[in-house]
C-alpha cells in the first residue's frame, strides 16, 4: 500500500474517513469547507507562485516548497485540526528527507486566523512516522469500517453525511 500524506493526516483526524477514504470513497468534492479551504489556499499568497513551486513527491503534493531555503510552506484554513496539519507537513519533510533533501523545516500558516506555526523535525518524528504508517496499514487492510468517533468535528466533516444517514 503507497501511504500518502492524506492518510496520515486522516489517522490523526479519524480511522473511519482514513479507512473510507483507503478504500476509494471521496466525499471531499461535495464539502463546500474542503472547497472553501482550496480557496483560501489559492488566493492567499498569490505572489509565491513566482519564487516557490507546488511540488508532489511520493503521491503527496506540498503547497508551496522553498528550494533555497529548504522551507516548506503548507495553507491551512483553520487551525482546529492542528495535531493532523502538524503530522502531515512532518510527513513531507519524511519524504523529502528520503528523497536525499536533508535540513528540511515547515511552516504552516493559518492566512484567516493570521498565524504561522513553525514545524521542526527529529528523530523521535521519524520513529512515529514509521510506527504511524504501520497503523494506517492495518486500518485499512482491515475489512470492517472503523466506527463513528461522534466528535463535534464530524459535522464538519465531507463525511458527515455518508456516517450519520439514517438507516432502517
Amino acid at each position: 500500500m503507497h501511504i500518502t500524506a492524506t492518510h496520515i493526516s486522516y489517522f490523526h483526524i479519524c480511522h473511519r474517513k482514513l479507512w473510507l477514504f483507503a478504500q476509494g470513497i471521496y466525499m471531499e468534492h461535495t464539502s463546500d469547507k474542503v472547497a472553501e479551504g482550496k480557496l483560501i489556499g489559492e488566493t492567499s499568497y498569490r505572489q509565491r507562485a513566482e519564487k516557490y513551486t507546488e511540488i508532489e513527491i511520493g503521491g503527496s503534493k506540498i503547497d508551496f516548497y522553498d528550494a533555497a531555503r529548504k522551507v516548506i510552506h503548507e495553507v491551512k484554513k483553520s487551525n482546529k485540526m492542528e495535531e493532523a496539519h502538524a503530522w502531515q507537513v512532518k510527513f513531507y519533510i519524511w519524504l523529502l528527507e528520503n528523497a536525499g533533501v536533508e535540513n528540511v523545516t515547515a511552516i504552516i500558516e493559518y492566512p484567516t486566523l493570521k498565524q504561522t506555526r513553525q514545524i521542526m523535525f527529529g528523530d523521535e518524528d521519524r520513529r512515529y512516522i514509521l510506527q504511524t504508517i504501520k497503523q494506517i496499514e492495518s486500518i485499512v487492510r482491515s475489512q470492517q469500517c472503523p466506527p463513528l468517533i461522534n466528535s463535534k468535528i464530524c459535522k464538519q466533516c465531507a463525511y458527515y453525511d455518508f456516517c450519520y444517514i439514517n438507516t432502517p
